[in-house]
């Protein structure tokens, strides 16, 4: 089993495996307009750049989260820094739910909207941020992302059935069980890595300091996009063999070849 010291970097065990790449489409779930800008969208932008496609979908427009910004202004604010962001990693599709930054709660209403999603999208891979209470290095998790991650986990599966959310084949979503995996970033335990050396590192540090309103509102707590991308990827590069990675804990939902009792 392979071990990572308090900040996610490599222990004494081999590499992690590199996370899959036969598939063509995902979908990334999120929280937070920045959510995913912190280490996924480098590996969003190395898969971009191979040609398949991404869509995002965040459950709030972020509007909580400037401090001194009503919501009113920051909602609509944010929405345009994700876009801008999502732009910088080849991603030309990004959608809002418009759950209430803060206070989304995990139950049926979050897990019909985001099985909607998958529906539509047909994604291959979902992309989401951990639902432990703790993440990589031990830091504490929020509410929100609990929430999300853990729902997207759930409507990744419930998508494929037709008896779940039935409601929605009267809007002419069918089921899709076709996700493969489901991969959760700033875990505690990653099983898997990207190689984002080079070019997708550096797109990525792009699409973070297109959040660059909301990194100002952070204030004291502000901090160098390319500076902290590049701390992070150097760090976990080496659990993966390689100079820089994003690390993920990936559920599988499906067997890869014949079940166990069949070989």
């Amino acid at each position: 089993m392979t071990t990572h010291d308090d900040a996610g970097g490599p222990g004494a065990d081999p590499p992690l495996e590199h996370l899959p790449e036969d598939w063509d489409r995902a979908l990334a779930v999120a929280a937070h307009p920045d959510d995913i800008e912190y280490g996924t969208a480098s590996a969003v932008a190395r898969w971009t750049a191979r040609g398949k496609e991404v869509t995002y979908l965040l459950a709030t427009r972020g509007e909580a989260g400037i401090d001194g910004l009503h919501p009113d202004r920051a909602g609509p604010l944010r929405e345009a820094e994700e876009r801008a962001g999502a732009r910088a990693v080849g991603v030309d599709t990004v959608e809002f739910l418009d759950h209430r930054d803060g206070a989304v709660e995990y139950g049926p209403a979050l897990r019909r909207d985001l099985v909607r999603a998958v529906r539509r999208h047909r994604p291959q891979v979902v992309l989401t941020g951990a639902y432990t209470v703790r993440m990589v290095g031990g830091i504490v998790n929020q509410a929100d992302h609990r929430a999300v991650g853990l729902a997207a986990l759930d409507a990744a599966r419930d998508a494929g059935n037709r008896w779940i959310f039935p409601e929605l084949a009267d809007e002419g979503l069918q089921p899709w069980d076709g996700v493969r995996l489901v991969c959760f970033a700033g875990a505690e335990r990653p099983t898997h890595g990207v190689d984002v050396t080079g070019e997708p590192l550096e797109r990525g540090i792009a699409s973070l300091a297109a959040h660059a309103e909301y990194t100002k509102g952070l204030g004291a707590g502000a901090f160098d996009p390319g500076r902290f991308l590049t701390w992070a990827a150097h760090r976990a590069g080496p659990a993966l063999g390689v100079r820089a990675a994003v690390l993920f804990d990936v559920f599988p939902l499906t067997l890869d070849g014949p079940p166990p009792w069949e070989q």
